[in-house]
């Protein structure tokens, strides 16, 4: 019973890193547009989201619902052997998350935590405590469907407002009200984010804790203090931010105006929202990266670095089989070494960590240099101080257009 009492310690610790390094992975989510365009200074930034977060966070409970009581069936699983599964399954995603997080690409903490738990489950109890129809309906179809929507919604909005704003073409800063417009919207991503993303730590504890009996299968919801230890853990994972990842977001994939990040974070909190509602545990990165993506398209001139976006896409097509991999590996020590294999999980989990942190600390990102790479505190928004024509100007050009030709 001690040993037993000391796995669930242990796989709840190791579940809030995981709700730690989400909170950092996905700050660019919210955050790295207002930042690139100047919106928001970056310590600013990640205070808001971080606060934001928190408060997402007890809004809803249906994601944790979909992983607690849906995608595995635990009712097939051994108290004994159920809790190393799910150990290993968050060694796998902490993993894949620092080494995304090391080469600055936004890929999804969520199919981490997914690609993890059914790659442990698989090797440790077997393919029938998986609910396959679960996983396909409401974490791979979303993580298809999602970001293509996202990027769709975004462009479109983008055309509107650079077409209602057309008047402000030729005025200096014409445009520059979309940067308080972007507080809002992104305010809105940072809530939006803890209503989806906490919930998935939270579900995984709940699972966790059912699993050995010390809660009611027939109340899959998370307890109060599950509730409060993700939400606190995810927003100060927020407030570290992550900063290689926003500096991907707000210049790798293209230089961001005032109205495109307005555009895409619209477009992103309206789809998190919509599917955290839904109960649907989708990847807000991948449909952060998609919203941007689509502002980019949506913005005449603007370009969009394909080589980066190919990057990016690559990680999200390895992430859950890559998160599996490391997942299974863990969990066939356990199966080895029986509980010893809990503890040898452990001690390469430390070493992971540890190993990829120091060989950030070579090239170290920070609020003050990944600001001037991304957009010199906002310049990379300023629009021309030059005034266009005045209307006799235009009118005397095309008099002598008209006899030069």
């Amino acid at each position: 019973m001690e040993s037993a009492a000391l796995i669930i310690v242990l796989v709840i610790a190791l579940a809030l890193f995981f709700d730690f390094t989400n909170g950092f992975h996905d700050t660019a989510n919210a955050m790295a547009t207002p930042i690139a365009t100047g919106a928001l200074k970056p310590k600013v930034a990640v205070l808001l989201a971080a606060s934001l977060n928190l408060v997402g966070a007890f809004l809803s409970t249906e994601v944790a619902k979909t992983i607690s009581g849906g995608m595995i069936r635990e009712e097939q699983l051994s108290p004994d052997i159920f809790p190393p599964i799910i150990f290993a399954g968050l060694i796998g995603a902490i993993t894949w998350n620092m080494l995304t997080w090391l080469l600055g690409l936004p890929s999804s903490s969520s199919h981490a935590l997914f690609g993890g738990l059914i790659g442990a489950t698989l090797v440790g109890v077997g393919a029938s405590a998986i609910d396959t129809g679960v996983v396909l309906s409401k974490v791979i179809l979303p993580a298809l469907i999602a970001p293509l929507t996202a990027g769709v919604i975004a462009f479109v909005v983008t055309k509107i407002a650079y077409g209602v704003t057309r008047r402000y073409d030729a005025k200096a800063d014409g445009r520059d009200g979309f940067r308080w417009g972007q507080i809002f919207t992104s305010s809105l991503v940072a809530l939006a984010h803890g209503t989806n993303d906490a919930q998935k730590t939270m579900g995984v504890i709940t699972l966790a804790l059912i699993t050995v009996g010390w809660q009611s299968t027939a109340n899959p919801d998370p307890q109060l203090w599950v509730v409060f230890a993700c939400a606190i853990t995810i927003a100060l994972g927020t407030y570290m931010g992550g900063w290689r990842i926003i500096r991907t977001l707000g210049k790798g994939l293209t230089d961001v105006k005032p109205a495109q990040g307005f555009s895409a974070e619209t477009s992103t909190a309206a789809t998190i929202l919509a599917s955290s509602a839904l109960g649907f545990a989708l990847s807000t990165t991948q449909v952060a990266s998609g919203s941007v993506i689509g502002s980019g398209l949506g913005r005449r001139g603007s370009t969009v670095r394909w080589n980066t976006v190919g990057r990016i896409m690559i990680g999200w097509v390895l992430t859950l089989p890559a998160a599996g991999a490391v997942g299974a590996a863990a969990a066939l020590i356990v199966v080895w070494l029986g509980g010893w294999g809990v503890a040898v999980d452990a001690v390469i989990a430390v070493a992971i960590v540890l190993g990829l942190f120091l060989r950030s600390r070579r090239d170290s990102v920070t609020s003050a240099n990944a600001m001037s790479e991304v957009a010199d505190s906002g310049a990379a928004v300023k629009v021309p101080r030059k005034p266009g024509p005045t209307r006799r100007q235009r009118r005397l050009e095309r008099e002598k257009a008209g006899k030069d030709a």
